[in-house]
């Protein structure tokens, strides 16, 4: 009897299922192979450190914290009242300490990232006060709504972290929501995440969960978690954003050094003078990590925004954004240290032209701008006063795209796919050349998100617009979603520790009263 020919990997039919299946591996760390900006000459990068070091031995910076200021006249800076003004050789030797690169490491560690260099990572957006749900409507939100973002986190391959509060869960009393956001991170998502700073208190919770999850002593020699403290232009940082500092150091785990910079309102008038006051800030608070636990990783960090001088309305998305996030590039790179910014910005309040344009302008200059700590980089809108289901998946894509673009030229195929130009020769196509069909899926990206098609194929299909193919794809990622199995015996003490403290934390009267 004859042996029936049978297709190669089961034939055509077989290939076309393999490519519409759903594939939610996620994309490795950005290993970012594009040639940094560098806008600064070495006599303006020098000018910007005198300045900032002028700045901090000579203005000073208020830490209104009892602890941090002991801990500084013990590290020999001056302190009058609760201001400080530490000498720039103190800075100097401080934050020589903070390693230049670790590794984040996740639950799935499968799903580690190397960080810091070249490598980077993309975080989704927090801290959203409302969010644009599956139907488009702008509303307070719930815990299962947080939850519902931690899926998508998860299942979105260019996002390397489910991130914290992503929406605020107004179901749950304010001072028991950290624990119950953190809980949802790591149950809905085995990426890395961040953990709450609101108070030192939090901070410790947080903490201690990351203990139950990952066990007690690994976190003495592996990041696991990212938390981030604000300071509040110009130069001042307070009692819980340094209390929750001590909390992540002590604890060996990352923190984000975040000045909150509206520039023009709590800085001057000027990109450079901005970036001077801001380098102040973020370095007296790098150096001040290092004072509770010499070599514990910090990020120097920021949030970027000017101001309109006509409204006073933060802006995104402006040139002068940019030029400072080429400039801080290179003052991070200049102090050997890691550092964030945020992508992916905008203020329109729907999901429109200006919510994209203002969101690829900011990620691309990141990118180009060599950033490591990629916040914010999915669902912003309003000027973070909601995240958007709908933009929220579009941004994953540009992150994916901005992930390629960031991985340089493939040069593997180069002499393969060459020999096909005689093949095809003068006016021919390459369509049908086994080559083409070989690489077609993996040569070019292929957004899924945008509408390619002639207009008259657009329109028969329903002229579907960008915000409502993000929903429908969205509301099929969760219907393909699958938990990633926490480990039971390690759940039931998480649960339990929440249970505890709920107990401990008061929460009368807490609930917010608007949901």
């Amino acid at each position: 009897m004859q042996t029936p020919v049978r297709s190669r990997s089961g034939g055509r039919a077989a290939r076309r299922a393999l490519r519409s299946a759903p594939d939610f591996t996620m994309l490795p760390g950005i290993n970012n192979r594009i040639p940094t900006c560098e806008i600064l000459n070495a006599s303006q990068i020098e000018g910007i450190d005198a300045a900032s070091m002028d700045i901090l031995e000579n203005v000073g910076v208020v830490f209104r914290d009892k602890i941090a200021l002991a801990d500084w006249t013990r590290a020999g800076a001056k302190v009058v009242g609760d201001r400080i003004y530490p000498d720039r050789g103190l800075i100097r030797q401080l934050i020589a300490s903070i390693p230049e690169r670790f590794t984040y490491h996740a639950r799935d560690p499968l799903k580690n990232i190397p960080f810091g260099g070249n490598r980077a990572l993309f975080v989704p957006m927090t801290g959203a006060p409302y969010l644009r749900d599956l139907d488009d409507v702008r509303r307070n939100q719930t815990l299962d709504d947080l939850a519902m973002f931690h899926k998508l986190s998860h299942m979105l391959p260019a996002l390397h972290s489910s991130a914290h509060h992503i929406v605020e869960p107004y179901d749950h009393a304010i001072s028991q929501r950290h624990l119950r956001i953190t809980y949802s991170s790591m149950k809905y998502s085995d990426k890395t995440f961040m953990g709450m700073t609101t108070s030192p208190k939090n901070a410790e919770d947080v903490i201690d969960m990351c203990r139950i999850l990952f066990g007690a002593d690994f976190l003495e020699d592996h990041a696991v978690v990212t938390g981030n403290c604000n300071g509040n232009s110009p130069l001042v940082w307070d009692e819980t954003m340094l209390g929750a500092m001590r909390a992540f150091s002590r604890a060996n785990q990352p923190v984000l050094c975040s000045p909150f910079v509206l520039g023009g309102a709590n800085t001057p008038a000027s990109v450079a003078a901005s970036v001077a006051q801001l380098n102040a800030e973020a370095l007296s608070a790098l150096a001040y990590t290092q004072i509770i636990r010499r070599g514990a990783p910090a990020i120097y960090g920021h949030y970027l925004s000017t101001v309109s001088m006509k409204s006073g309305a933060p802006m995104a998305g402006t040139p002068e954004i940019s030029l400072m996030n080429f400039m801080i590039g290179q003052l991070a790179r200049h102090y050997g240290v890691p550092w964030r910014s945020s992508a992916s910005l905008g203020g329109a309040k729907t999901f429109d032209a200006q919510a994209g344009y203002e969101s690829a302008t900011t990620l691309s200059a990141l990118m180009h701008a060599g950033a490591n700590y990629i916040w914010h980089a999915a669902g912003w809108n309003e000027a973070g006063m909601h995240c958007s289901v709908a933009k929220f998946i579009v941004d994953a894509e540009q992150c994916a795209m901005a992930h390629r673009m960031a991985s340089g030229v493939n040069f593997d195929d180069f002499d393969e796919a060459l020999s096909a130009v005689p093949d095809v020769g003068p006016g021919g196509h390459y369509l049908g050349h086994p080559h083409t069909q070989e690489n077609f899926q993996s040569a070019f990206f292929m957004p899924q998100m945008f509408d390619n098609n002639a207009v008259e194929q657009w329109a028969a299909e329903g002229s579907i617009e960008t915000p409502e193919r993000a929903l429908r794809h969205a509301k099929k990622l969760l219907s393909e979603y699958q938990e990633p199995v926490l480990d039971i015996a390690v759940d039931e003490v998480l649960r339990d520790y929440i249970a505890r403290r709920e107990r401990e934390i008061p929460a009368a009267d807490e609930l917010n009263q608007s949901y």
